[in-house]
């Protein structure tokens, strides 16, 4: 039978300790292990070995951590797990990138999310202009930089890095 503690039962204590036993799986641990393991293997060029961990954080941080709670920790947690879950799309959007082949439309899908999620990271507009281009949608590509050229002169005042440049003078010559 298993028994529930109700806040009727919690009236007067001002904490909780949870005990887990050492091979209990927590989802957040998880997550950023997963996550960390995708970007080494992209750090690596190990492309489709980055793909599963990249998945893998990418599901644990579709929840919500602690639906309904609120406290100051939980929001951080929160925030962290944000950040998780951008990471681990970014790695999913490379990793789909360059194994190419059937996963070039996930790299489109991951990269439109990624501009949406964060669009001041110039990352998200590259993977996106790259898989674009891999598809060959070319003109689509450009848009995209040009999107980022105005979005970066009207928010910031600045032109796009360096890279974004070359990836979009790679553009041009393919």
């Amino acid at each position: 039978m298993r028994k529930v503690l109700g806040a009727d039962l919690l009236e007067g204590r001002s904490s909780l300790r949870l005990r887990l036993s050492d091979n209990a799986l927590v989802d957040v641990e998880a997550a950023h292990s997963a996550v960390h393991t995708a970007e080494s293997q992209i750090a690596l060029q190990h492309w489709k070995q980055a793909w599963a961990p990249a998945q893998v954080a990418l599901f644990i941080t579709q929840r919500e951590f602690l639906p309904g709670q609120s406290a100051p920790w939980v929001d951080d947690e929160r925030r962290q797990l944000e950040d998780v879950a951008l990471r681990a799309l970014q790695a999913y959007a490379v990793a789909s990138l360059r194994s190419g082949g059937t996963e070039l439309p996930a790299a489109v899908r991951a990269g439109r999310r990624l501009v949406q999620l964060a669009p001041l990271h110039e990352s998200g507009h590259q993977v996106l202009m790259r898989a674009l281009a891999r598809e060959g949608n070319v003109a689509e590509a450009l848009k995209v930089y040009a999107d980022l050229q105005v979005l970066l002169r009207e928010e910031l005042g600045v032109s796009p890095s360096v890279v974004s440049q070359r990836v979009f003078d790679d553009l041009l010559r393919d």
